[in-house]
């Protein structure tokens, strides 16, 4: 049983990130950042001649509007931990320090305009409450509310807030406009789940919106979510030579994660809806910045939504933390019919960033993301049909100057290097049509061989300081990944390189990628987190995932060499549903099926799906679990715990940088 409670607590969401400690190395900041060597300095200074940094339009649009700000705001969660912390972000303001990338610095600054704004009349917003936005709007007897943020703590508080300035309304609906969490996950901070039942409040989704939202990481969650410790730079200390900004906006929010079912699912573009006496007509957009996804246009407003489909930057058509590649073309192709369809509209509002007014800039703003992710699929295309490798191609391709200057353009949160790789991925898969990458030896083994072939660990770090001085940072990364992978316990090497990964985020324009070489820098220096995943903090989200995809979670765990030449079948079921499933060991591998209890199996787990959930985020513990009424064994015990003994628990703490 106890292995049973552990399985289950494995489960994970990308989101739900964890820290380790810190100390200091010589001329460095809390965490052991370098300071920004000359070479940094200059580079990041030219950035300044690179770009229309005279143009304040982002300026004047992001603060148009504002009704009120809280630039001290903190909110925390009930037992009095931070789940936002805005007023740290204080220190952005100016010119740019050396450490960081001015464009980044210039998008973090307006990331950081907060409050409450009025979009138009009866439309109004808040941002800098959580990574996403919170839009208002104003029906005959209430609120529609689009996108109620990431945490039931953030949204709260935001609401909370408009209600102060605005007057209290009650929330008739809320829409969400895509599967991404920070666009669900703080419903319960607004609504209950009892004036969505009653019909008090009605809840609009995409088609498939429940299936994306509750099982996106749901296989592959473990690794997704350590990768997105990297991502979103959660051990960084927020600061000039830390995290500044996640690009997209200003980071995720940490707190109480929950869902709400919609009460109405829109299926198809065109599809027309009044809500509260306000018309909506609806474009399904699915398949380009997420798998459920709609925008819509708000004809008496003459108000564009765009959701996520266009932003104030250049999207992800991979994302860092490792997800399924997104379709440019596709992209481009819906953000054209959104063209077509809503050219009249005179208001452009995003579930990220600050509006756009007037009919011109909209439809200017909306052609360039059109045309990026159309130029990023075609020229992508091109080059790999020259016969380039995924590499050379992100090396070669570059946005023509009239996309490239556009600072809505700019890759603070997906790069055209990476997405270039995405389309490559997306046609050829991963293997560049290079026989010696066909079967290629694992890092650590290959790492020793060159270190070898290189004259030795000392040679290899008299030519990486030598490359270092003169700048070239991407070479001396490659170099000593090979040493630090064959001599892991050399400190000379790991910090060299951590002091290299510092150059290399301080120089980025993109937030995940500064984040990503930040965090490498700081593992370097202080080893994997001790702690994974926290999975209790979603616990509103488990208890509407189906039954299915906890299976699918624990097939995935199965390890098939320990099961070699096994066979085993239980029954798990669940006593409140009347449902039982049947889990079947045979050939290694765990098939599951909804069904009646099968008398043969070697053993039978009778619980309720309350206690289930409970194991799965650990909130019970093993004595809790032995002496419930919720719990019953049935056949062989031994069996049973054979069964369990034979999934993985993986941690969520596996090593990066080093092997």
């Amino acid at each position: 049983m106890k292995k049973l409670i552990t399985l289950l607590s494995v489960y994970s969401i990308g989101f739900i990130l964890t820290g380790c400690g810190n100390a200091l190395d010589s001329n460095s900041d809390e965490a052991g950042h370098s300071a920004p060597t000359e070479i940094t300095a200059e580079a990041n200074k030219a950035v300044l001649e690179s770009l229309p940094f005279s143009d304040q339009q982002d300026f004047e649009d992001a603060r148009r509007g504002l009704i009120a700000s809280m630039p001290d705001l903190q909110v925390e969660d009930r037992n009095g931990n931070s789940v936002w912390n805005q007023s740290s972000y204080k220190f952005i303001k100016g010119d740019a320090p050396d450490s960081v990338n001015p464009s980044l610095w210039r998008q973090a600054s307006l990331n950081n305009i907060q409050g409450l704004f009025k979009v138009t009349e009866g439309i109004y917003q808040l941002r800098g409450f959580d990574l996403a936005n919170m839009t208002l709007i104003e029906g005959k007897t209430g609120w529609i509310v689009v996108d109620p943020l990431t945490t039931a703590e953030t949204a709260s508080a935001a609401m909370k807030f408009a209600s102060k300035n605005l007057g209290d309304k009650p929330v008739v609906a809320v829409i969400y406009s895509h599967s991404h969490i920070d666009h669900f996950g703080g419903a319960q901070g607004i609504v209950s789940k009892k004036q969505v039942e009653n019909g008090q409040v009605k809840v609009v989704a995409p088609e498939g919106f429940m299936e994306e939202a509750t099982s996106e990481n749901v296989l592959a969650g473990v690794a997704m979510a350590r990768r997105s410790m990297y991502m979103y730079g959660k051990q960084l200390p927020v600061s000039e030579r830390g995290h500044v900004s996640s690009g997209l906006g200003i980071s995720p929010a940490f707190g109480s994660f929950g869902i709400i079912q919609p009460t109405d699912i829109i299926d198809t573009t065109g599809h027309t809806m009044e809500i509260d006496g306000v018309k909506f007509v609806f474009q399904m957009v699915s398949g380009s910045e997420a798998p459920s996804e709609f925008t819509f246009y708000l004809p008496d407003f003459k108000a564009f939504c765009g959701a996520e489909m266009v932003s104030r930057t250049m999207h992800n058509l991979y994302t860092l933390r490792g997800a399924k590649v997104r379709d440019g073309l596709k992209w481009s192709n819906l953000i054209n019919e959104a063209l077509t369809m809503f050219g009249e509209a005179d208001v452009y509002f995003g579930t990220h960033h600050w509006p756009i007014w007037g009919n011109q800039r909209i439809a200017g703003f909306m052609k360039n993301q059109r045309d990026t992710y159309k130029y990023i699929h075609d020229q992508s295309v091109r080059l790999l049909n020259a016969g380039l490798t995924p590499r050379e191609i992100a090396d070669q391709i570059a946005l023509p100057s009239s996309l490239s200057s556009t600072f809505s353009n700019r890759g603070y949160y997906g790069t055209i290097k990476h997405n270039s790789k995405a389309v490559y991925q997306g046609y050829m898969g991963w293997y560049d049509g290079n026989p010696a990458n066909l079967d290629p030896l694992p890092p650590a083994q290959s790492a020793i061989r060159y270190v070898e072939l290189m004259g030795g660990a000392k040679n290899i770090l008299k030519q990486a300081k030598s490359a270092f001085d003169q700048g070239e940072y991407r070479w001396v990364a490659e170099l000593l990944n090979h040493l630090v992978f064959a001599e892991p316990d050399s400190d000379e090497a790991k910090q060299l390189l951590a002091r290299t990964y510092d150059q290399l985020g301080y120089q980025s324009e993109s937030g995940p990628w500064r984040d990503v070489y930040l965090s490498a820098a700081y593992e370097l220096r202080h080893g994997a987190p001790d702690v994974g995943i926290d999975i209790a903090t979603m616990a509103e989200v488990l208890k509407q995932t189906p039954n299915a995809y906890f299976f699918d979670s624990m097939a995935v765990r199965l390890n098939g060499p320990d099961a070699e030449g096994l066979a085993l079948k239980v029954n798990i079921n669940f006593t409140d549903l009347d449902e039982n499933y049947v889990l079947t060991i045979e050939n290694s591998v765990l098939h599951h099926s909804k069904a009646a209890i099968d008398t043969e199996a070697n053993a039978t787990l009778n619980l309720t799906r309350a206690l289930f959930i409970n194991m799965a985020i650990g909130a019970v513990g093993i004595k809790d679990v032995l002496f419930s009424d919720e719990l019953s064994l049935g056949g062989s015990k031994i069996d049973l715990l054979r069964f369990f003994s034979l999934f993985d628990k993986p941690s969520g703490t596996f090593n990066i940088v080093t092997p």
